[in-house]
């Protein structure tokens, strides 16, 4: 497929030209809304962009005052208005910036500082007792550690925008003056591996300007949209959209958590949000139970099937028909982008249906990230959309049924795998990315993601199952929280493989529909459930072996599933 354009967008060789590009032209807009809780009261402060530029200046000329130019600063925390300033100013003032995770145990968190060769350290103060562990072993290369609130024995965000404004009075324009290298490494972002040690992906300003650039193009983001910014910033597709949202000149809020998620949506007016699958079908299911509560399926499902005929013949009525639905949202949500993960195609097409336009992406960190989505033009059940104007996607040694290995080529292909050469040269060959991603083009270009290359199980009889497929249709049963789809090795004959599968059950449901259930008897109700799913799929594909279990599978921090973990667990039980 012709990549196209939708919207008008302009393009930026790296994000310092973005930043001052938005500053000026949505001045006195609102970039960020920041919420301050004193005991029981409730204050909001509104941000400008032109303020917000004035914050980077500061804290980046402070940066540099502390020696800082040239060096490596790291970030940790949650997602809030002091880890974005902190990660702009590194980027404006050619300083690389380290996002880490702030979920990370003690070990990863040493071992992610010292591999990073970080100089400095700004974190958030929950974390306080981790960075003292820090300083006090002292085995990383930190000789600064910034708090990002006011705590007792290290200098502050506060402190340093107040010193940075000093340096600036008395005529320090170096910070501001400096020249970017688009094309050098500005970023070094730990990937959440579910294998083995975390690879430190390589990113240049180029890498982020140009998917910056390539989204706009394709995607409905307006200067009048309220953003609320649920994807952790330690995850490029965080950092990228937060900076794709202030390049459309977008107010930006912070999530007081996941139990608030409604809350947070009335109370900023949200009008769009980029999240996980886990967040989005959290919604939907919330949605979809208070429907069921007040005893309106029903009348639900009459009234989509009517808005959808009306939608063939260019009628649009979904919001005023789901008008009580959507403001129980807060009213003004009118789009959502799912990313990180394969998300279910059938709660997408759920939120379409409402007329809240849902789209998903897909991408990696080690494309910085998006390389396809759906659009305005390109909705397709179950695809993940076309390629990124800017992208060139091909399939590698396509099967009978067009799958293969997608491999990518762009701007937004990372430089590599930082001191890991071998590596770097396993999935960069002659400028094209192997992801590790099986998927397929149709007939239209729309690609399709079938599952990990890693994860794909053959059998004797050279059928391929890829598991991500299967735990899609798990996990839309009621009494599954979740699960994961693997290949045992087969008793009989031991060249096989036998498809199985560990549920973890979801204890609320259990506990609503069959208060006083044995396991055994839970067991033997979601058994007959997978038996009548395995009469939609293929015989090859069916599951014959269940491991059910109320222990939360083992996970990384972006909560995808460490199969080899869970794999080792299920072996050594």
């Amino acid at each position: 497929m012709e990549n196209f354009k939708i919207f008008d967008a302009t393009e930026f060789k790296d994000v310092k030209e973005i930043i001052y590009y938005a500053a000026k032209k949505y001045s006195e807009q609102i970039a960020f809304v920041i919420k301050h809780k004193h005991e029981k009261e409730v204050s909001y402060e509104n941000i400008t962009y032109s303020k917000m530029l004035e914050d980077i200046n500061k804290l980046g000329t402070a940066f540099f005052g502390m020696g800082l130019k040239g060096k490596r600063v790291a970030i940790i925390g949650k997602n809030r208005y002091e880890w974005v300033l902190t990660h702009l100013a590194n980027l404006l003032g050619g300083i690389v910036s380290v996002p880490l995770d702030k979920d990370l145990q003690y070990g990863e968190l040493e071992s992610s500082l010292i591999r990073s060769k970080a100089d400095c350290i700004v974190f958030d103060e929950k974390l306080t007792d981790k960075i003292l562990e820090v300083r006090k072993n002292a085995k990383t290369n930190l000789k600064e550690y910034i708090c990002m609130s006011e705590i007792e024995g290290f200098n502050s965000i506060k402190q340093l925008l107040q010193e940075g404004e000093t340096l600036l009075k008395q005529g320090m324009k170096d910070y501001i003056n400096t020249k970017i290298d688009e094309n050098a490494m500005n970023i070094l972002l730990f990937t959440s591996g579910t294998t083995a040690q975390s690879k430190a992906v390589m990113l240049s300003q180029r890498n982020i300007a140009s998917n910056i650039y390539a989204m706009q193009c394709v995607e409905d983001i307006r200067s009048t949209d309220t953003n609320i910014a649920f994807l952790p910033f330690h995850h490029i597709f965080g950092s990228t959209c937060i900076v794709m949202m202030l390049a459309s000149g977008v107010k930006n809020a912070f999530p007081d958590g996941l139990k608030y998620i409604k809350q947070n949506l009335n109370e900023y007016q949200v009008t769009l949000f980029v999240g996980v699958p886990v967040l989005i079908e959290a919604i939907y299911k919330t949605i979809m139970k208070e429907i069921e509560k007040q005893g309106k399926t029903k009348l639900i499902k009459v009234a989509t099937v009517i808005s959808n005929i009306l939608l063939k013949l260019h009628i649009d009525i979904r919001r005023k028909i789901f008008k009580q639905i959507i403001d129980a949202l807060g009213g003004k949500l009118r789009f959502v982008i799912s990313g990180g993960a394969p998300a279910d195609a059938k709660i997408a097409k759920g939120f379409n249906d409402l007329g809240i336009k849902t789209v998903q992406g897909y991408g990696l960190s080690e494309t910085a990230p998006v390389i396809a989505a759906e659009n305005d033009k390109f909705i397709r059940k179950g695809s993940v959309g076309i390629p990124m104007i800017n992208d060139t996607i091909e399939i590698e040694n396509p099967d009978e049924n067009g799958i293969g290995e997608i491999k990518v080529k762009g701007p937004n292909v990372m430089l590599g795998y930082y001191e890991m050469p071998e590596l770097t040269a396993k999935v960069i060959k002659d400028g094209w990315f192997y992801t590790g991603d099986l998927g397929y083009f149709d007939k239209d270009g729309v690609l399709y993601i079938t599952g990990r290359n890693k994860n794909m199980i053959v059998l004797k009889n050279g059928k391929k199952v890829f598991p991500e497929e299967i735990e899609t249709l798990v996990n839309r049963l009621p009494l599954v929280e979740e699960c994961m789809v693997f290949g045992i090795q087969d008793q009989r004959d031991k060249s096989d493989y036998r498809i199985a599968v560990k549920i973890v059950y979801n204890k609320e449901e259990v506990k609503e529909k069959y208060p006083n259930i044995s396991e055994e008897e839970l067991y033997k109700i979601i058994w007959n459930e997978i038996k009548e799913l395995n009469t939609t799929f293929p015989k090859y594909k069916h599951i014959q072996k269940m491991i059910l279990t109320s222990e939360e599978l083992i996970k990384t921090t972006t909560k995808k599933v460490k199969r080899q973990e869970e794999m080792a667990k299920i072996l050594n039980s």
